[in-house]
């Protein structure tokens, strides 16, 4: 009878060993945080708004990028993976597997019509997904999907190889409008009360982007252009302030709803990603592995994070 009991006993530990093997650092759901997706040595790093490590996540997938679906969950994806995988963050425990298929170049989530879309470059489509993963709407775009941002029930997708801004029905994923737009643009941004998208990118070869173009929202038309060398590539917007990240100069630039550069500065080692998070502003240096938080125009605080961070996840409490 001992022996059996400890046998049981001893298939008892492995089983809670083995599914423990599935389970992150529990995030508290209560907690504000920034984190850090991580690609060359594939994790998520998240810190609190003193720039503390609260939590460290590190992947055994080789995942590209990842997107906070509502306050507790997060879609982790990969271009070389045919699934994506729904975490909890509270729990660390997975929640679904969701299957995308190979070639996935981004993830965004809506909060209004709750809903994950997932562009590949593969297939050349726009998915539409619930929050429990199930596949709703499949639409074919142009050469490589990739950026997207959502305003008024409409979302609006870069075709990173192509020429070609789709615009997108969140409701009945029609494709209700297609804009002329430089080739390997990239990222988004829509200036609060203004009828205006502005859109930045990489260029091509050796014509390296020095621009963030700014189309009217309601027609397409192309107004203008901010000058912001080199390759302005990230956005990220609070209030009337718009933070953009030029990775070729490693220059952050600050500037107002009509386009007027407040300040800039010098950051990081080829920043890709911005975020606000509380009363900083927060830059990921790719090359040099750190994360830096900006406040009153200087660097407050620099801060070591897995190596490759590539994007910035924020959440509030």
């Amino acid at each position: 009878m001992k022996r059996a009991h400890f046998i049981l006993y001893f298939l008892f530990i492995i089983i809670l060993t083995g599914c423990s093997d599935d389970r992150f650092d529990r995030v508290d759901p209560h907690q504000s945080f920034v984190a850090s997706v991580n690609l060359l040595e594939p994790s998520i790093t998240f810190f609190d708004q003193s720039a503390n490590e609260i939590a460290l996540w590190p992947l055994e997938k080789a995942y590209t990028g990842a997107v906070l679906i509502g306050k507790d969950a997060i879609l982790l994806y990969g271009h070389q993976l045919a699934e994506a995988d729904l975490y909890e963050l509270s729990t660390g425990r997975p929640l679904q597997k969701v299957k995308t298929g190979l070639g996935v170049t981004n993830a965004y989530f809506d909060d209004q019509s709750e809903k994950i879309f997932i562009t590949n470059s593969k297939t050349n489509e726009l998915t539409s997904y619930t929050t429990k993963g199930k596949l709703q709407h499949t639409v074919k775009l142009r050469n490589y999907p990739m950026s997207m941002l959502v305003s008024d029930g409409k979302l609006y997708v870069i075709n990173y190889k192509d020429t070609i801004l789709s615009v997108i029905s969140t409701e009945t994923m029609d494709i209700l409008e297609e804009w002329e737009i430089p080739k390997s643009s990239h990222g988004l941004v829509i200036p609060n009360s203004r009828d205006e998208l502005w859109i930045g990118g990489h260029g091509e070869g050796s014509s390296p982007n020095q621009t963030v173009d700014i189309y009217a929202q309601s027609t397409g038309e192309k107004l203008k252009e901010i000058p912001m060398p080199l390759m302005p590539v990230g956005f990220s917007q609070k209030d009337n302030e718009i933070a953009v990240v030029s990775h070729g100069e490693n220059i952050l630039y600050v500037v107002n709803g009509d386009g007027t550069i407040m300040w800039q500065l010098e950051i990081g080692a080829n920043p890709f990603t911005v975020a606000h998070f509380k009363d900083s502003l927060v830059v990921a240096g790719y090359d040099d592995h750190a994360i830096y938080f900006i406040k009153s125009r200087s660097i407050q605080k620099k801060v070591q994070t897995g190596k490759g961070p590539f994007h910035l996840l924020v959440r509030e409490g």
